[in-house]
C-alpha cells in the first residue's frame, strides 16, 4: 500500500477491491455467514469493499484506507521481516542512526493500535502533543462503528476542571429529586454516550479525581452508578487521550485508572514532506472523518463476530513459554522479604520502600545482565490478559493462523508501556549506548523482550524444560494415580530443587520455577495423604 497521498472526494470514499495481504490465513467457521443474498449479490458493497469479505480482511482496509486517506502517519515502526528474506539496512548521519528497511507488510502503530483497540474492545491512550491527531483517530474509530459524526461529536467527553460524576453519565430528574422518599425512586436521564460501542474521552488527565473515580467503574466493571440506580454500558472500545504521557496534568491521573489502560499509543511527529497533503485538504475541505466509506464501516453485528474471531486465534505453547519467561524476570527482589513468596517488588513498594534501594545491597547476580534489575515493577494478571488479547489481534490483522513471536513482539512494548517502570539508576543505563533507552519506553521494553528470548534459546527451555514436564504432568490429573507413582514424583520434584541449591543463581524464572514445584509437591503431597486415608 502506498504512503499517504493527495486525494479527492473520490478518493476519499473508495477502498481498494484487491487483497490486502498475499498469503493470509482463511478465517472459517462462522466468520461470514452465507445465504442467498450473498449469492446473488453485487461485487462491490458500497464505497468498494468486496461484498461478504471476511472480516479481517475488511478490517486491513479499514487500515489501509486510514494511513493512506485520513491519518497522515507515514511511519512504519512497527516492523515485520520475512525470515526468507536479506535484511537492509542503512547507517545516516554521525550517531550511525539505523535505517532498516522492512522486508514484510510492516505499519504505523497510531494508527493500527486504536484499530486494534476497536477488535479486542479494549482500552486506548492516545498521547502526544496538543494537534498530532489523537482526537481525529479516535473520532474516526466511532464512525468506522457506524455512528453518524455528528453523534461521535456529541457524544465525546472533554475533559476540564469543573467536569461532575453527573455531568459525565446523567441527571436525576428534577421532579423525582422533590418528591422521591428513597433514592430508588429518582429517575435519571443517562447520558447517550454510555450505550455507545466506541467512546471516546478527551483529555482525561483534566478531570477531577473524584469523576475521575467513576469513570475507572465503567472502565473496569462496565457500569455507572448515580444515585442508587445503575446503568450497564456493555462492551466497547474505549479511546483516551492526553498530552502527556506520564500521567500529569490538570489532576494527576488516579493509579487504578491508568492501570486499566490495555495500551498507551503515541502520536509522532509530523513528517513535513507531506506538508502538501494538508494544503490539499485546506484548498479543498477535505474532512476524512466526513468521507469513510461504508465499506470499511462495521455494524454492532459485525463488531460482535470480529471480537469473537479473534479471541478463538491460537496461543501457541512456544510462544507463550517466551512469554512465561520473559514475565518471571522482572518481579523478583531477593532482598525484599525472609520467605520466598513474598521476595517481590510488590512486597517493597506495599511496604514504602523504593525497590531500587533493596535491589542494589542484591549482590547475587550481575545487575548489568540480569533483566529484571531494569524494572522497578513487575507484571500483573491484567497486563498479560491484555498482552494476550492484543497479540492475538495482532495475528488476526496480519492474517496468520496463529500468534507468533513477531506479533507478541510488536505489540509488547505498547501493551506494557505505562505497566513497567523502568528504574533509571540501573547499571544496564550507564552503558552510552543505551542512554536513550531512558526516554525511549518503546525499544526499552522490546530490548527487554528480546534479551530474554535470546536466554531462553541459549537455555534450550523448547527442548529440556523438567519444570514444564512436571506441570503438564499434573495437570493430566491425578485420578488413577497411585501411591508409588506419587512418591517418585515427589522424589523428582525435590531432586530438581536439590539440583539448583548449589549450582543457580536465584534469577526471575528459577524463582518462579522453585514455587511452581513447591505447588506441585503439596498437591501431590495432599493427594498422597488422601490415598493413604481412603485406603485406595
Amino acid at each position: 500500500m502506498s504512503a499517504p497521498g493527495p486525494a479527492g472526494d473520490a478518493g476519499l470514499a473508495h477502498v481498494s477491491a484487491a487483497p490486502t495481504r498475499a498469503g493470509a490465513h482463511p478465517r472459517g467457521g462462522d466468520g461470514v455467514a452465507l445465504d442467498v443474498a450473498h449469492l446473488f449479490a453485487d461485487e462491490t458493497a458500497a464505497g468498494g469493499a468486496p461484498a461478504g469479505a471476511p472480516l479481517d480482511e475488511k478490517l486491513r482496509q479499514a487500515y489501509f484506507w486510514m494511513v493512506n486517506h485520513a491519518i497522515i502517519s507515514p511511519h512504519y515502526d512497527l516492523e515485520f521481516h520475512d525470515p526468507q528474506r536479506p535484511r537492509t539496512t542503512f547507517h545516516v548521519g554521525d550517531s550511525r542512526a539505523a535505517v532498516e528497511l522492512p522486508t514484510d507488510q510492516s505499519y504505523s502503530s497510531f494508527v493500527l493500535l486504536p484499530l486494534l483497540t476497536f477488535a479486542v474492545r479494549g482500552r486506548c491512550l492516545l498521547v502526544g502533543g496538543p494537534g498530532r491527531g489523537k482526537t481525529a483517530s479516535a473520532v474516526l474509530m466511532g464512525v468506522i462503528a457506524g455512528y453518524p459524526l455528528r453523534d461521535v461529536r456529541r457524544a465525546m467527553q472533554h475533559g476540564h476542571p469543573q467536569l461532575t460524576v453527573q455531568d459525565m453519565f446523567g441527571t436525576p430528574l428534577p421532579r423525582d429529586l422533590i418528591g422521591a422518599e428513597r433514592l430508588s425512586d429518582i429517575d435519571v436521564a443517562w447520558r447517550s454516550w454510555l450505550g455507545m460501542r466506541v467512546k471516546i474521552v478527551d483529555e482525561y488527565n483534566r478531570i477531577p479525581t473524584r469523576t475521575q473515580s467513576a469513570l475507572l467503574t465503567v472502565l473496569a466493571d462496565g457500569y455507572v452508578e448515580v444515585f442508587d440506580q445503575v446503568y450497564e454500558t456493555g462492551a466497547s472500545a474505549w479511546y483516551l487521550t492526553a498530552n502527556d504521557d506520564a500521567g500529569g496534568g490538570t489532576f494527576q491521573v488516579v493509579d487504578a485508572l491508568r492501570d486499566r489502560i490495555d495500551v498507551v499509543v503515541k502520536a509522532l511527529a509530523f513528517n513535513n514532506r507531506f506538508l502538501g497533503d494538508l494544503v490539499t485538504r485546506a484548498e479543498r475541505r477535505l474532512r476524512p472523518e466526513e468521507n469513510v466509506p461504508p465499506g470499511i464501516v462495521f455494524d454492532a453485528d459485525e463488531h460482535d463476530r470480529l471480537h469473537a474471531e479473534v479471541l478463538r486465534v491460537p496461543f501457541p505453547v512456544p510462544v507463550r513459554r517466551r512469554l512465561e519467561h520473559f514475565a518471571a524476570q522482572l518481579e523478583l527482589l531477593e532482598k525484599a522479604a525472609w520467605q520466598l513468596e513474598y521476595r517481590t517488588k510488590d512486597t517493597a513498594r506495599l511496604a514504602g520502600v523504593d525497590p531500587h534501594l533493596l535491589a542494589v545491597a542484591d549482590d547475587g547476580r550481575d545487575r548489568r545482565e540480569d533483566v529484571g534489575a531494569q524494572t522497578l515493577t513487575g507484571l500483573s494478571v491484567r497486563a498479560l490478559q491484555s498482552l494476550v488479547a492484543y497479540a492475538k489481534a495482532m495475528a488476526y490483522f496480519r492474517g496468520n493462523a496463529e500468534v507468533t513471536l513477531d506479533d507478541l513482539r510488536a505489540v509488547l512494548p505498547f501493551v506494557l508501556h505505562d505497566k513497567l517502570q523502568p528504574d533509571l539508576q540501573a547499571p544496564a543505563f550507564d552503558d552510552p549506548e543505551r542512554e536513550a533507552l531512558r526516554t525511549d519506553r518503546v525499544s526499552w521494553i522490546r530490548d527487554l523482550f528480546d534479551t530474554t528470548c535470546r536466554q531462553y534459546d541459549a537455555a534450550g527451555l523448547d527442548d529440556d524444560d523438567p519444570v514444564g514436564d512436571v506441570l503438564a504432568e499434573l495437570a493430566r490429573g491425578l485420578d488413577g494415580v497411585d501411591e508409588r507413582t506419587v512418591r517418585e514424583r515427589l522424589a523428582r520434584i525435590e531432586g530438581l530443587l536439590g539440583r539448583w541449591r548449589a549450582t543457580t543463581k536465584l534469577h526471575g524464572d528459577v524463582y518462579e520455577d522453585a514455587l511452581a514445584l513447591k505447588y506441585a509437591h503439596q498437591r501431590y503431597s495432599s493427594y498422597l495423604e488422601w490415598l493413604r486415608w481412603s485406603g485406595a
